[in-house]
């Protein structure tokens, strides 16, 4: 199958409005990690989880509340229906990160290899044998070799949850549509720092991707198709 025929909406043109096929579909799951996801810990490690900032409470409560179980529902879903389970985190190919990308050394952003900070959470651990890629750039299409990855494994559509939605998330729905993959973005299943900015984001990608949230993602996976 070709991305262009499972594109077909049926009356000779094209349409990224179409429910996945369970079996060239991945499941990416991207940056939630101990480095970003956490008070106290990696970017956040001089935050007491105790006495969080007013202005961080909205992204801390939106992982706890809403990325991390909806993340874990989708992941037990994907595995029920044979659908593949990746990960992305931001993790250094060395100690001192000299082969990250130039924005991410401005911004400071480095997890050396191996570092605890580059796990991720227990509550949506990944099993033995699902991909994990590092990376070193705010798309994982630039800095890792997915693109290659998901062709091998035959893949035609892109699951995207996880962290933050106008960032590292954004590139990859741009990215991933680019590349030739029908994107469907978990909109209760990543998060950023405001609801200002997550709304703003959802509307700046509506047009490079199929938004739904986990429970309608769930149902469709669970339903037969017509």
């Amino acid at each position: 199958m070709t991305r262009l025929s499972a594109a077909s909406d049926g009356r000779g043109g094209i349409t990224r409005n179409r429910r996945i096929v369970a079996a060239n579909t991945a499941l990416l799951i991207i940056d939630v990690q101990h480095y970003c996801a956490f008070p106290g810990e990696g970017e956040w490690e001089h935050i007491d989880s105790n006495h969080i900032p007013p202005e961080h409470t909205y992204y801390f409560d939106r992982v706890k509340e809403h990325v991390l179980p909806n993340i874990r529902k989708m992941q037990a879903c994907c595995r029920k229906a044979g659908i593949e389970v990746m990960y992305t985190v931001i993790e250094s190919l060395t100690a001192d990160g000299r082969e990250r990308g130039l924005d991410y050394k401005i911004s400071g952003f480095l997890v050396p290899k191996g570092s605890p900070w580059a796990g991720v959470p227990e509550a949506i651990a990944p099993l033995p044998d699902e991909i994990i890629l590092p990376k070193g750039s705010s798309s994982v299409f630039v800095s890792t070799n997915i693109d290659y990855i998901l062709r091998a494994l035959e893949i035609d559509y892109l699951v995207l949850a996880g962290l933050v939605t106008d960032q590292c998330v954004e590139s990859a729905v741009r990215d991933a549509c680019d590349h030739g993959f029908l994107v469907t973005l978990l909109t209760d299943a990543c998060g950023t720092h405001s609801q200002q900015r997550q709304d703003a984001s959802l509307n700046a990608i509506k047009g490079y991707c199929r938004q739904l949230t986990t429970d309608q993602l769930i149902a469709e996976i669970e339903s037969p198709a017509g």
